[in-house]
């Protein structure tokens, strides 16, 4: 691994509120506060269903804090201020939908390539990049689903957990 990026949490944190504050809609930020806390919840539970011997993903610290801090950020800070920012600029056209959509799956594979690159990341259990790939292509329609037909999400998000569990030999703690 590159010993370089010891600080890749903390400056993708700051990337991500400096953008937020630009380019969000902050006047009507309440229309999509109950999908932030869907994805703030989603990545808590992740942290609490799995242990650290069975998560498939692991944050490495940077240097200024610890892995629970690593966590915090990203569930509280990071992943629902980017996702502030996907539903606030949502195009109204199916063309352009798809596209923003493609984006910001782009955008979150990138930032993954550079935490795993930099050594801020890594996999286990048979987690892959691939996976993840395939996990931002589900993630960002089921938020953009969350948004207008939130019960159906919940309702969808449970055999999706249950499957990854199931498919990753995740046992429950």
């Amino acid at each position: 691994m590159i010993k370089v990026g010891r600080s890749m949490h903390l400056t993708l944190a700051l990337i991500t509120i400096l953008t937020a504050w630009r380019w969000s809609d902050w006047r009507n930020w309440r229309q999509f506060h109950s999908s932030m806390l869907y994805t703030t919840a989603a990545g808590f539970l992740y942290e609490f269903l799995t242990s650290w011997d069975q998560a498939l993903w692991v944050f490495h610290p940077d240097f200024l804090y610890n892995q629970s801090v690593t966590i915090i950020i990203y569930a509280v800070v990071t992943i629902p201020l980017s996702i502030l920012l996907y539903l606030s600029r949502y195009p109204k056209t199916i063309g352009k939908q798809i596209g923003h959509t493609c984006l910001w799956i782009g955008i979150y594979v990138c930032a993954e390539v550079i935490l795993f690159v930099s050594g801020r990341i890594t996999y286990q259990n048979g987690w892959n990049m691939g996976y993840s790939v395939i996990f931002d292509m589900i993630m960002f329609p089921m938020i953009k689903l969350h948004h207008s037909r939130p019960l159906i999400v919940y309702i969808i998000s449970i055999p999706i957990v249950y499957g990854l569990l199931f498919f990753f030999h995740i046992k429950l703690i």
